[in-house]
């Protein structure tokens, strides 16, 4: 089992910065890939950014390349999300997602283990 704890949502301007956290434990950090995904209100979850299990591999939704970076640190079984230039339309609940195997999967079903969300919102 993954226990995956998300942190770090919050309130910010239109145009600011915000970086959310994972905290994982239960299983052996640097076996698991990593996404994050998100779902705003009345919408389906959609796919944000993944990472490989040593970070040599990223990959990112195009609606966020270029604004967010997804990074790991293998020392503190942590994934981070900086999120930059924020807009209204990032305002959704982020989850932490973790996978056995290499490949980054950008689909909900490809992961097995599920943090609680933090909710992210974003005001004009």
């Amino acid at each position: 089992q993954v226990q995956l704890v998300e942190s770090g949502g919050g309130l910010v301007q239109a145009g600011g910065s915000l970086r959310i956290s994972c905290a994982a434990s239960g299983r052996t950090f640097t076996t698991l890939t990593l996404g994050w995904f998100r779902q705003a209100p009345g919408k389906e979850r959609e796919f944000v950014a993944g990472i490989s299990f040593n970070g040599a591999r990223t990959t990112y939704a195009d609606s966020v390349k270029g604004r967010f970076v997804i990074s790991r640190d293998n020392a503190k079984n942590s994934v981070y999300l900086q999120m930059n230039s924020l807009q209204p339309e990032d305002t959704a609940v982020y989850y932490c997602a973790a996978r056995l195997g290499t490949r980054i999967g950008a689909r909900g079903d490809d992961y097995a283990y599920w943090g609680q969300g933090t909710q992210v919102a974003v005001s004009s």
